[in-house]
């Protein structure tokens, strides 16, 4: 039997249970969006930017684990979404992308061309080095196995985003309808970790998980090897909801804009087992040589490149599931005993505590404070999803985050305008939760056409808008580089922002506003809104963010970076050697204080 090329794709998605696609109609896509529509398996998803639809695809995926994909159209439609493709790249997120092209015949006859036609452009040799596979479907007989190998490629070892460009004229084609190719799950060997003696001799351990776990759908396994074993246990902000707040071996998060315990943790252990992390300059600080400087670093990734980029004491290439699950075997029956080295890490999580003197302002509300406030408040299975600057800062390290609680953001790129498209991909992939988006006032205008996506599709969202008058990083940024000498964040300096009660107002959304005199009343009655809304945090237009390991500006405009022990507010010379069991680093020793 013959179908349209268009239709076989549509059925495609039905096969694979891909009930949500994101995306804006074209002239080029219009066979497509007619297809899927007609079938009625798949729910079309009508955002306002493509952008927008192919981070909405990422965080589908993210809450859920499940798949949906992007449909968008030729030129602008498909240039539009490369920043969510890079997004998911640079998170190792499987999904799926499917544009139109311009008709066949332009392509084939003007190769040479720098446009062939109107909106031509090879958006998938363009997007060479973020693709996991890319290719313009040339022949529409092709279309089975193409399809199959994006969706097969797109979640095999590290995981990314695959794209489909097809000329509209071939959506139109009708060719044979033929069974898709068989999907081949490419499985490590069998793993022997080899761990135990290591394990066994540590007087220190630490434990890190981050994305990888998550993304092999390892948190049990992961949580029974930390039961087991009694190991202290870190984690990075991809993997932040792999362990509740209050679980007994949690400690915190580490980085350079980490918790102040949990520095000190990871840089006194003597054994470090990375679980799917791949270590980042913000998680280690910025030179390597300093992070847990006495230790023997045991890292496992998915990704061999990954596994190269700093002098590890062992590493293993492996899907996270797989090691632990041999891990967890190895160990099976064994007793361990880090009595002293747990009672040190109690010991400094009651000495630092996540919201401290550093978090309470006068006339303003604290984004920390607020943070913490709003952890208490929250239901145990919400899912919460942040954009980047205080969201991200506050939110990563002030939230007290529960067992059947998620949290995710994108990190890799760490693009603004995440919050939005990110809560609305949530949403759709786990109806029944209520999805926290945790904005800035920056960073809420660079989607915010998608608060029409909200109300048109009654989304149960509820958002947060940290008002800072601009953008606070970038001015904490000039403060150290150029002494204060502001440009572009506020609108003294050119950039301004409109009034938010007014903007979501004429969106549909119900408005409420938290300042230090209103606190908590505004904050419950926003939560238990059943409709849209909205919670304007007006803060301190100059809050720093701390604790940070803060650069030091040399004098030749080089900036040293402490090492992770080292946090602003800096502590005395003294209590920094009370909490470290290590010898100090030169530079703590150098550090005016």
């Amino acid at each position: 039997m013959n179908k349209k090329v268009s239709d076989i794709v549509a059925r495609f998605l039905k096969e694979k249970k891909i009930e949500t696609v994101f995306g804006i109609i074209g002239s080029a896509n219009a066979h497509i969006f007619d297809s899927i529509n007609n079938l009625g398996y798949t729910k079309i998803i009508n955002v306002h930017h493509e952008q927008a639809a192919v981070m909405a695809v990422g965080a589908y995926f993210r809450a859920s684990g499940k798949y949906s994909a992007a449909i968008v159209t030729a030129g602008a439609g498909a240039s539009n979404a490369i920043t969510g493709v890079i997004s998911n790249w640079a998170d190792s997120i499987p999904s799926i992308i499917i544009s139109g092209q311009e008709p066949s015949r332009f392509i084939n006859k003007h190769k040479h061309l720098r446009m062939y036609g109107t909106q031509g452009f090879n958006v998938t040799k363009m997007l060479n080095d973020v693709l996991k596979y890319g290719v313009c479907v040339s022949d529409p007989k092709a279309i089975h196995s193409e399809l199959a190998k994006c969706y097969n490629i797109s979640k095999n070892n590290r995981p990314g985003p695959c794209w489909l460009d097809i000329p509209s004229d071939i959506q139109a084609q009708e060719v044979k309808d033929i069974d898709f190719p068989a999907q081949v799950n490419i499985k490590n060997s069998k793993l022997t970790p080899n761990l135990l003696d290591l394990m066994k001799s540590s007087k220190r351990p630490v434990i890190l998980g981050g994305n990888g776990v998550r993304l092999s759908n390892a948190k049990h396994e992961f949580q029974e090897l930390i039961n087991t074993t009694n190991i202290p246990t870190l984690l990075s902000w991809s993997g932040i909801d792999l362990l509740p707040n209050n679980h007994p071996y949690y400690f915190g998060r580490f980085g350079v804009y980490g918790q102040r315990c949990a520095n000190f943790i990871i840089q006194n252990a003597d054994l470090v087992i990375v679980l799917g992390s791949r270590l980042t300059l913000p998680q280690i600080g910025y030179e390597f040589e300093q992070f847990a400087r006495e230790a023997k670093i045991i890292l496992v990734d998915i990704d061999e490149f990954e596994l190269k980029k700093y002098k590890i004491h062992k590493y293993f290439n492996a899907d996270c599931k797989d090691f632990i699950n041999e891990l967890n075997k190895e160990i099976k029956g064994e007793k361990f005993n880090y009595n002293n080295w747990y009672q040190y890490c109690l010991d400094l999580k009651s000495k630092f505590p996540l919201i401290d003197r550093e978090h309470i302002s006068g006339d303003y509300e604290n984004s920390y404070s607020f943070i913490d406030k709003l952890s208490d408040f929250l239901n145990n299975d919400d899912i919460i999803v942040t954009d980047m600057g205080t969201a991200l800062l506050s939110g990563h390290q002030a939230i007290k985050l529960k067992s059947n609680q998620k949290m995710f953001t994108s990190l890799g790129l760490g693009e603004m305008g995440y919050g939005l498209p990110g809560a609305i991909g949530a949403s759709f992939s786990c109806p029944d939760k209520r999805i926290i988006c945790l904005n800035c006032d920056g960073g809420i205008m660079m989607n915010l056409q998608e608060l029409q996506t909200v109300i048109q599709n009654d989304l149960n969202i509820k958002i947060v808008i940290f008002n800072n008058d601009g953008y606070l990083m970038i001015k904490h940024t000039q403060k150290m580089l150029f002494k204060g000498n502001y440009n572009s964040v506020n609108k003294k300096t050119g950039i301004s922002l409109p009034n938010f009660q007014k903007v979501f107002e004429a969106f549909g959304f119900n408005y409420y506003k938290y300042d230090i005199s209103d606190k908590e009343d505004s904050l419950n009655s926003f939560l238990k809104d059943k409709n849209q809304s909205i919670l304007e945090v007006f803060m301190d237009p100059e809050q720093g963010f701390l604790p940070k390991v803060k650069g030091v500006l040399n004098e030749d405009n080089s900036i040293l970076s402490p090492p992770l022990e080292e946090m602003s507010p800096l502590l005395s010379i003294d209590e920094v050697k009370e909490n470290m069991i290590i010898k100090l680093d030169d530079k703590s020793l150098n550090i005016k204080r």
